[in-house]
């Protein structure tokens, strides 16, 4: 075996800028980035811990944060990644071994590139 592909997984991420304006429209701008900066920390917590959750098996936890997730990528316009985290949340219902590791992993791609992208657009006027 001489020729190897590697497949390097990448997600498209997409934050809703009419749900983040709409945010900011309801309330002060110092108080609506602090509101996207709590959410922010609180998805990087919840994703640690749903990866946690996964390596032990913690099947009910699991769920427990992913459906966590939703809530607050939704407040904040990440609407694939709480997509994603809705079917990680059902995976770890069903307790299909392999969809769930294919979510699990999906989550924390879509996770990172939508903090990423959220990050950046806070340098820029909502």
């Amino acid at each position: 075996m001489k020729n190897v592909t590697q497949i390097r997984l990448a997600e498209a991420v997409h934050v809703d800028q009419d749900r983040l304006g709409a945010l900011y429209s309801q309330m002060d701008a110092d108080s609506a980035e602090d509101v996207v900066c709590r959410a922010m920390e609180e998805l990087a917590l919840r994703m640690g811990h749903c990866d946690r959750q996964y390596r032990a098996g913690d099947l009910a936890a699991l769920h427990k944060s992913s459906k966590s997730l939703i809530a607050i990528a939704d407040q904040i316009g990440m609407t694939v990644l709480a997509g994603v985290a809705r079917d990680v949340a059902t995976c770890a219902k069903t307790g299909d071994p392999v969809a769930l590791a294919a979510t699990i992993g999906r989550l924390m791609r879509t996770g990172e590139g939508s903090l990423s992208a959220i990050w950046e657009l806070q340098d820029m006027t909502i």
